[in-house]
């Protein structure tokens, strides 16, 4: 599937062979004079360019005083805040590969990654340093530890004061070499070790840069954890690739918390999941609560967003959310943007440089409007590497020119992608192929739901009931006379074989870190 004709630059993707992630962020903005620029703002305060530069340099020269240096893997066990991008960048710096896992992952699955990355040194925090120091005698290179210590720890101040004066060299990689490594949750299985090659921040940060044009006093934020992916890129190193500032929200994603820091921060560009925008949405008269006036657009991802909440929140916080689609193995693959017209439920179109096709089980297109695998040329510079120490398991998305996404989808008439859900969350009612996002939708346009999830229950006579699983702004509604009045009202806007022949109420959907609704886990109960 062809892009549409945007305007792109000369050198757009073109990825040099010499490439490192520091130089092409940090380094970058230092060389172009922009060193008293502001590179990142929190609550407390603001950090330049230069001031990065300096920190980060200090921390490359303590570290490599640890015996840290080129291809060393690390485990950064961080959450958001200045610390991560220190740490991020003056591993990178040195060439050695930072390897990011959630914060609040327990003992086990702290070992494991470790395990399985090779790390031999850690970075943490005080507070969330003990699953990390129980693996010691695993780090031969050390624990580093800020904002606290115990003895025989590395403490993090003092290796970032080392003396460096902002001199240290940035180490020459190949664009093609390993620059980090992302986990995944491991909701299906242990976390897969998803590698990345400094190539990446071209390719990516190019496609990124189109779609949503970086304007002098841009403020970016994303609500999730550095950890994943599309939050270390587009509340990262995308700004600093970019020259303008990255917001800091430290501490968990309250719906509060976000538009707090929004107001203060004068955030410009938010990136969050479609679960934090509903759960904005659900509070009465939130648009009244909070100065959102410097939101120039809001980017949604990770789940589909829905047609019913874009609109709602167009209407009353007054800024366009685009929805995107995004993967572990790639980041941003395509989306919405401010170059075409939003269509709300859609997640956009591909932008130049990124094929996408909806193929059959032959590889052949299918019709317009009908439903196939979406699948992306696996050409694309900005996909990873592979999973680390998993050939069976890159083979097995990576094949045939292919990366083989796992979701369903179907093109219109102008090109939009519409996601009709992931080929195991689909399911026959009746004989009848059911796509639980399309009833989610049509469920989230009744007044007082806040968020459905649908999903199967085995029956014998029709293979699987429908089963609607919902959160109500007023959970006192819950009553079996509520349940049948949803299903009349689903009557109206969808076919009557769609309507759930059971629906059921609960206080909150089950999560992942990232926000996204853990189907499995309701298919189960």
């Amino acid at each position: 599937m062809a892009a549409d004709e945007i305007k792109t630059w000369p050198g757009y993707r073109e990825v040099p062979e010499r490439l490192n992630i520091t130089a092409e962020t940090l380094d970058k903005q230092i060389r172009s004079g922009n060193g008293k620029g502001i590179a990142f703002k929190d609550s407390e305060g603001a950090i330049s360019y230069a001031e990065l530069n300096d920190r980060v340099c200090g921390l490359a020269s303590g570290l490599s005083g640890l015996g840290i240096s080129k291809t060393d893997h690390v485990l950064i066990r961080l959450p958001n805040c200045i610390e991560f991008i220190v740490s991020f960048l003056a591993l990178v710096k040195l060439g050695a590969v930072p390897v990011l896992q959630n914060s609040l992952l327990g003992a086990s699955e702290v070992a494991y990654v470790r395990q399985h990355s090779d790390a031999n040194a850690a970075i943490t925090l005080h507070g969330i340093a003990e699953p990390v120091r129980a693996l010691k005698a695993d780090l031969p290179n050390g624990v580093i530890v800020a904002r606290g210590s115990l003895e025989g720890d590395h403490i993090f101040e003092d290796l970032s004061n080392t003396e460096a004066e902002g001199s240290i060299e940035t180490v020459d990689t190949g664009a093609n070499e390993p620059a980090f490594m992302v986990y995944t949750s491991g909701t299906t299985g242990n976390p897969k070790g998803i590698v990345h090659a400094h190539r990446w921040i071209v390719a990516q940060g190019d496609t990124n840069k189109l779609r949503i044009e970086p304007k002098e006093n841009d403020v970016a934020m994303a609500t999730g954890e550095w950890s994943f992916i599309s939050a270390l890129g587009h509340n990262v190193l995308y700004p600093l690739r970019n020259g303008v500032t990255g917001a800091i929200l430290e501490g968990r994603m309250h719906p509060e918390r976000v538009l707090k820091a929004v107001e203060t921060l004068g955030v410009t560009v938010l990136y969050s999941v479609a679960t934090v925008y509903r759960r904005i949405l659900a509070i009465d008269g939130v648009e009244n609560q909070f100065d959102l006036s410097s939101l120039r657009g809001c980017n949604a991802t990770g789940e589909a967003l829905e047609a019913a909440t874009y609109n709602e929140w167009f209407e009353r916080i007054g800024c366009p959310i685009w929805e995107h689609y995004g993967i572990s193995e790639m980041q941003l693959v395509f989306g919405q943007c401010p170059h075409w017209p939003i269509k709300p439920g859609s997640v956009g179109k591909p932008l130049p440089g990124t094929r996408v096709e909806i193929l059959n089980d032959d590889y052949q297109p299918v019709p317009t409007g009908e439903v196939g695998h979406m699948l992306i040329a696996s050409d694309n510079p900005g996909f990873f590497l592979g999973y680390h120490k998993d050939q069976v398991k890159t083979d097995e998305v990576v094949h045939d020119g292919w990366y083989h996404t796992g979701d369903l989808a179907y093109a219109d008439e102008d090109g939009f992608l519409w996601i009709a859900g992931r080929n195991d969350d689909c399911f026959k009612s009746r004989s009848i192929f059911i796509s639980p996002i399309e009833i989610e939708n049509a469920l989230r346009q009744i007044e007082g739901i806040v968020e459905a999830c649908v999903v199967p229950s085995p029956d014998k006579e029709i293979g699987n009931k429908i089963r609607a699983v919902i959160v109500l702004k007023d959970p006192a509604l819950s009553s079996d006379a509520h349940a049948i009045s949803i299903r009349e009202a689903l009557k109206e806007r969808i076919a009557p074989y769609k309507v759930p022949q059971l629906v059921e109420f609960i206080d909150e959907l089950p999560k992942s870190p990232v926000g996204k609704v853990l189907r499995r886990s309701l298919v189960d109960a």
